[in-house]
């Protein structure tokens, strides 16, 4: 062994010690964070919620503090279920001489969410560790002895899968922390840095710039012109895309993770959709006067289909963006309200319908071709479904305009109603502060009001004027 290789050597040895004393001051969770501290760092210290970060031990400087970085690759804006997701983690710090990280992937709730896979290696570079945080059990992918080397001068780069769960879970964070080692045979002189990233299971609706939050956005009839206020840098973008007399049906037809601008022109029966990727416009006729455009992603493409519901028959058109096939089925009656979304977490919207005369909801899902009949809501309430509860499923929901009262009854956490808004507002539900959750907002000549479904305040901005359509309103009954 060379001499560089036994400093190297005993620089990871006396971090491994120093890990395992450090893990006995915890508590609660000693056997776990011990038994994988032997071969690399301790499971828990990602800085995700929860947990510390490596300064537990590497305490010298404060994290996030030095010149370098930990980073993680490009990671989609949406995930689809059971999807394959390779991951990169670079850390970086140019006078480092040894590197390492720890990564998990959790839900809104904390949970591990989806599996890890690692490439065949001799020596093994990474490894996969749990624990116990809140309760929760969560999985990590970390470096191990012989994964410290860096691959060039300056940073180490380590790559490996991450797959989606059968079926959607919400927003899924990834919470990484990297290591950049002195190898001075000590925790001191170490500089820590921790990131993250979420994927989203596409609950960010009215997004026009791509960070998974839904913008602020309207469309004003009597222009044709689209206004949104960018979270990213509350930018300003406006274009002319629409006429007078167009509804408008947003979505993401081209599957970049932005919300596209996109009319249906009743008159015409005709489609226009305005790509964010600069790839080009959708022009197509596809529908007749009359029809009501359903927007939604049939075949779990992450691209939203061209489709129609035609009251007087209660037939849905779809046109699949997939393979451009056509799917034609009589689902409702002329009274009928629309209400498609993903009921199921299996990653494309679900035919359904509410039947104001009787408050009922018939869902016909794709993930098992069944159905689901429930009775919500009465005569005069108006439909607005959506993930309030961040599960990855849609949930049913109605807005009452003789109390305004939101009533809705979510997959995973149960009913709740809360009085929000008036009954002459125009409701826009949409995930407003990036959580994952939709958020209970309506729009009022003008002036927006969301609450933020953490129920840690209000959300109000004074953005369009009286007759714009809020863009979240797209994705609902009128």
């Amino acid at each position: 062994m060379r001499i560089q290789e036994r400093f190297v050597f005993a620089k990871i040895i006396v971090l491994t010690v120093f890990a395992i004393v450090a893990a006995a001051g915890f508590g609660g969770i000693i056997g776990d964070r011990v038994g994988a501290s032997a071969s690399g760092p301790t499971p828990g210290v990602t800085g995700a919620p929860g947990e510390a970060n490596c300064t537990a031990c590497h305490s010298d400087f404060v994290v996030n503090t030095g010149t370098g970085s930990v980073a993680l690759g490009t990671i989609p804006p949406n995930y689809l279920p059971g999807q394959q997701i390779p991951i990169s983690v670079t850390t970086a710090q140019a006078d480092a001489v040894i590197y390492g990280f720890e990564m998990t992937a959790i839900d809104s709730l904390g949970r591990e969410v989806g599996t890890f896979t690692l490439p065949s290696q001799v020596p093994p570079q990474m490894q996969i560790t749990s624990t116990i945080i809140d309760v929760n059990q969560r999985r990590y992918v970390s470096h191990t002895v012989d994964g410290v080397i860096p691959t060039q001068f300056g940073s180490k780069t380590w790559n490996f899968t991450w797959t989606a769960p059968s079926r959607r879970a919400g927003k899924i964070r990834f919470y990484v922390a990297g290591n950049g080692a002195n190898s001075d045979g000590s925790p001191g002189g170490d500089y820590i840095y921790t990131a993250d990233k979420a994927t989203f299971s596409g609950s960010a609706i009215s997004n026009f710039d791509a960070d998974g939050i839904s913008d602020i956005a309207v469309w004003r009839p009597s222009t044709g012109v689209w206004y949104s206020l960018n979270t990213t840098n509350s930018g300003f973008q406006a274009s002319q895309f629409g006429s007078a007399g167009d509804v408008i049906a947003p979505g993401d037809y081209d599957g970049d993770g932005i919300t596209d601008q996109a009319i249906f022109r009743p008159s015409s029966g005709t489609w226009y959709v305005r790509k964010s990727d600069q790839s080009g416009y959708i022009i197509t006729q596809f529908g007749i006067a009359g029809d009501v455009p359903v927007v939604g992603d049939y075949d779990g493409d992450l691209k939203y289909d061209l489709a129609v519901w035609r009251p007087s028959t209660g037939v849905w058109y779809i046109q699949r963006s997939s393979d451009q096939s056509y799917d034609i089925r009589q689902f409702g009656i002329s009274t009928d309200l629309v209400t498609q979304a993903d009921y199921d977490g299996d990653g494309k919207t679900d035919l359904a319908v509410w039947r104001p005369s009787t408050g009922v909801w018939y869902i016909w899902r794709t993930g098992d071709n069944g159905y689901t009949i429930e009775q919500f809501g009465l005569n005069g309430d108006k439909p607005v479904q959506g993930d309030y509860d961040g599960d990855g499923k849609s949930d049913l929901g109605i807005f009452r305009p003789s109390n305004n009262v939101w009533y809705l009854l979510r997959s995973t956490a149960g009913f709740t109603a809360t009085q929000f808004g008036f009954a002459t507002d125009i409701l826009a539900p949409a995930d407003f502060d990036g959580d994952g959750l939709t958020d209970i907002a309506v729009y009022r000549n003008g002036t927006w009001y969301a609450q933020k479904s953490d129920n840690s305040g209000t959300i109000i901005v004074n953005f369009g004027l009286a007759g714009d359509d809020p863009v979240p309103s797209g994705y609902i009954s009128h």
